[in-house]
C-alpha cells in the first residue's frame, strides 16, 4: 500500500474528501518526523513507537575498492510494533 491507497482507504472509512485526509496525513507524518527527529519518542498504543537511536561508530569496507574504512557514529529513527500489531501480523487478518 502507498500513500495514495492509504489517503484512498482513510477517506472511505471516513467520509472525509480525500484532499483533507491527504492534508491529515501529510501533517501527522511530518510531527512525527519533527518529534522524533527533536529526540522524543511517539507512541500509539496497540500499534507501535518511533524513536530516535544512538547507531556507534563501526568498521566497514568500501564496496568498490574493498578498502576498509570507519562509518560515522550517527542518530537513526527506529518502529517497534506494539502487541496488537504484531498480534495481527501474525494471524494475517
Amino acid at each position: 500500500m502507498n500513500k495514495a491507497e492509504l489517503v484512498d482507504a482513510i477517506a472511505h472509512k471516513t467520509n472525509v474528501s480525500k484532499k483533507e485526509t491527504d492534508a491529515i496525513l501529510t501533517a501527522i507524518v511530518e510531527e512525527i518526523m519533527a518529534a522524533v527527529a527533536s529526540g522524543s519518542k511517539v507512541s500509539f498504543v496497540g500499534f507501535g513507537s518511533f524513536e530516535p537511536r544512538e547507531r556507534q561508530a563501526r568498521s566497514g569496507r568500501n564496496p568498490k575498492t574493498g578498502e576498509a574504512m570507519t562509518i560515522s557514529a550517527t542518530r537513526v529513527p527506529a518502529f517497534s510494533a506494539g502487541k496488537s500489531f504484531k498480534d495481527k501480523v501474525a494471524l494475517g487478518k
